[in-house]
């Protein structure tokens, strides 16, 4: 249950800190005095969409910070999986939003995603607006009105898992048999295409190897004519006028006069270097040179090995041997995919096939339990209206088979009738805006001991309905809250605010310069002046006044 709330500068509120406590609690004002404003808050807590329009005129930011008591609540999985603090009973949710449109979130001052905070407040809280009301006439909602009735959550769970591992592989078989037959149509193209690569027993470095074979083969005259001068230079066969035959001469020279110069042995040594260098170019040139010869069979092997290699880049629009080599493997895998498609695609047959089974299997055990659950929820639906001033009540679930879905394999139509000889029809055809609203606090009644949630807030539930029905309506809400649930009822009618454990007033106030919402808690005597005037309107009479005390049993 939500045991205090703090808000800051919120659309007309600057500053509340408001005390709630468990029961039932009744919320009352003028139209317009704020009590949408409070909801809007609150909702704001619950992860709902922030608009920074909602920011009080002139303030920077806004705050809403809600303390929850949940020690009637076992919420510790929540806050284990999400690897959140909690200490047991206490829980402190808070939401800032900035003039610049920031939002932030946080459980217990830890920072979170909304997504976080909308989790943990549908566990928290149930805002039953007027809007809600449309929700009746849904087919999805009177189904998950029965999942709760019957305490499906698991079964349900599981059945959705089943069904969406069905559905996945739905999609693979299609996906399957689409590819095969496209594969089938290509695959004589596909073969064609991999025996010219296969063919072409491409190599890996084989293409860097060939162009610079290539480049030798078409140049080789000219390559051997350079390597011969350029040895001749070195190492003339009939010729003293040679490099190495005048570094050895003047290693000569130098040797001689070694005993007479003392620098003469260094330079002797490193002129002897310079030989030896000079003398290892000169075989390595010579021995190229021997290798170098025009092989006119040769290069025109090469050439047309590189021919076919440059025309399958071309063709498949690639650069690189490695690339055309890919495309080989891939090429193979579609073949093979081609090749093995039939019992690729029984087995996947045989996994959909067996994954209906499951689904269709727990989709029974959810409609047998749903059906069960129909039936007792049409006798205390139909009970709970009849003390709301419908004598003459028929609620009828009607619950028809349907092809396997998200939601199992039922439909959910809830039929109405207020009136005698006048069969049931669906309640978005038949019901008028009290019936709604007195059907609709009635599946709430019943579905609020099975949601286990601490808190349920009624804005204006009592739209339509007036004097007595309007008092029997607060007593189901009174119940409600002697079943450790907090109810918090927004009200315009006096019988209602009068059974209320706790009351709340919502009221503005102009100053100066702006106008501003307060909400307070009502003493005895203020419960009866605010009675008198929900009774009289404006100017109290003591009729109104003594019909306000007899109101609150004074």
């Amino acid at each position: 249950m939500i045991s205090h709330l703090h808000i800051e500068n919120y659309a007309l509120i600057e500053h509340l800190d408001l005390d709630l406590h468990d029961g039932f609690t009744v919320i009352t004002g003028e139209t317009g005095a704020g009590k949408s404003i409070l909801l809007g808050a609150i909702g704001l807590i619950l992860g709902n969409r922030a608009d920074s329009k909602s920011i009080k005129t002139g303030a920077s930011r806004c705050v809403v910070e809600a303390e929850f008591d949940l020690s009637r609540c076992d919420c510790s999985d929540f806050f284990a999986e999400n690897d959140l603090d909690f200490e047991g009973t206490e829980c402190i949710v808070r939401r800032e939003l900035t003039s610049t449109g920031k939002s932030r979130a946080f459980i217990n001052d830890t920072p979170v995603q909304l997504g976080l905070l909308k989790t943990l407040g549908d566990r928290l809280i149930d805002i039953h607006s007027q809007h809600q009301n449309l929700l009746l006439s849904q087919a999805n909602y009177q189904l998950s009105v029965l999942d709760t009735i019957a305490g499906n959550a698991s079964l349900l769970q599981q059945y959705q898992t089943e069904y969406n591992t069905y559905r996945h592989l739905c999609d693979e078989y299609d996906k399957a048999v689409e590819t095969a037959r496209q594969s089938h149509d290509d695959e004589e193209y596909l073969r064609f295409q991999l025996q010219q690569l296969t063919d072409a027993n491409l190599q890996s470095d084989e293409q860097e190897e060939l162009e610079a074979e290539q480049e030798v083969l078409e140049h080789a005259e000219e390559i051997k004519q350079s390597l011969y001068s350029a040895s001749e230079v070195l190492q003339a066969s009939d010729d003293t006028t040679d490099a190495l035959s005048l570094l050895r001469s003047a290693s000569q020279s130098l040797e001689n006069i070694s005993g007479m110069l003392p620098i003469a042995d260094e330079l002797l040594q490193r002129l002897q270097s310079c030989h030896i260098e000079l003398q290892d170019i000169a075989d390595e040139i010579a021995s190229q040179n021997d290798g170098i010869e025009y092989n006119p069979a040769r290069l025109e092997f090469v050439s047309d090995r590189l021919n076919t290699i440059y025309t399958l880049q071309q063709k498949h629009h690639l650069t690189s041997i490695d690339e055309l080599l890919a495309l080989q493997d891939e090429l193979q895998q579609k073949l093979d995919l081609i090749d093995n498609s039939d019992e690729m695609i029984a087995e996947l047959l045989r996994k959909r096939d067996a994954a209906h089974e499951t689904a269709q299997h727990t989709a029974s055990q959810l409609s047998s339990k749903r059906t069960a659950a129909a039936k007792t929820l049409q006798k205390q639906i139909s009970a709970i209206l009849q003390t709301l001033g419908m004598p003459n009540v028929q609620f009828v679930i009607d619950l028809q088979p349907c092809p396997l879905s998200a939601s199992g394999t039922d439909t959910a139509t809830f039929m109405f009738s207020a009136n005698k000889n006048v069969p049931p029809q669906p309640i978005s055809k038949i019901a008028s805006g009290g019936e709604i609203a007195r059907l609709m606090l009635s599946l709430k009644s019943v579905m609020a001991s099975k949601q286990n949630l601490p808190t349920i807030i009624f804005d204006e539930i009592d739209t339509g309905v007036s004097g007595s029905i309007a008092e029997k309506m607060a007593h189901i809400m009174l119940d409600m809250s002697s079943c450790d649930l907090q109810v918090i009822s927004i009200t315009h009618l006096p019988q209602i605010a009068a059974l209320g454990t706790h009351h709340l007033r919502v009221y503005k106030d102009d100053t100066a310069d702006t106008t501003l919402s307060h909400i307070v808690t009502l003493s005895d005597d203020q419960r009866v002046e605010e009675l008198a005037h929900m009774l009289s309107g404006a100017d109290l009479t003591e009729a109104a006044i003594q019909n306000a005390k007899a109101l609150l049993g004074h």
